[in-house]
């Protein structure tokens, strides 16, 4: 699948991020995002502001999923952010906020979040590639996924209640830790990922392309 054409100016976030397509000599049309910065754990890393971002008509794989019927698209540099199940960065969709994890951001570090933070059902799974040795294996979206796998990252409200809607309880069990600032999280997710490329443009992998 080839690459998006952008339709913003690049860099969008020059000061902060570096966007290396072709990063993978097998393929052409990988992506990913490296840190610029050193920022410490829960640091804010970008706004979701609007503008650039808008509401999106209908998910895609472009879009982040940013309540139980809403979507969002980024329309910047942010998409290039790939997926990890160890992630360097927290999409924070009820602050409209990109925070860092709890092992802070050095500069060459890769910028990664947990695509099941946001996203309930992805129309496109995907077998991770992140090499991490809490790797989650298959992920489509955290509606697959049971609560032992969703334990020890970070999840966005509209997720958190859809879990316990499926399993029906009233407050998710792992709501608790989940309710924690990531510092108090740290060494339940982590930022340093070892990782082969997933890319947006590739594969269709996005954390955005729900089904709603």
């Amino acid at each position: 699948m080839a690459p998006l054409t952008p339709t913003w100016t690049q860099p969008s976030h020059p000061l902060i991020q570096e966007v290396l397509i072709g990063s993978s000599p097998t393929e052409e049309f990988s992506t990913k995002s490296i840190s610029r910065v050193a920022l410490p754990p829960d640091a804010v890393f970008a706004e979701l502001s609007f503008p650039p971002c808008t509401k999106a008509e209908r998910p895609t794989y472009a879009t982040v999923q940013m309540g139980r019927d809403e979507h969002l698209d980024l329309n910047s540099d942010l998409l290039y952010i790939n997926h990890s199940c160890e992630p360097s960065l927290i999409f924070d969709t009820t602050a409209l906020q990109v925070r860092v994890g709890p092992r802070g951001l050095r500069p060459g570090d890769e910028l990664t979040f947990f695509y099941p933070s946001t996203e309930w059902a992805m129309a496109q799974g995907f077998t991770c590639l992140c090499g991490a040795a809490t790797c989650r294996g298959y992920i489509a979206g955290a509606r697959d996924m049971t609560e032992q796998q969703l334990r020890g990252v970070w999840l966005n409200k509209h997720i958190r209640e859809m879990i316990a809607e499926r399993d029906g309880t009233k407050k998710w069990k792992g709501a608790r830790r989940e309710g924690l600032g990531s510092r108090e999280m740290s060494g339940e997710m982590g930022g340093d990922t070892r990782r082969g490329v997933t890319s947006r443009e590739l594969s269709g992998e996005m954390g955005g392309d729900t089904l709603v």
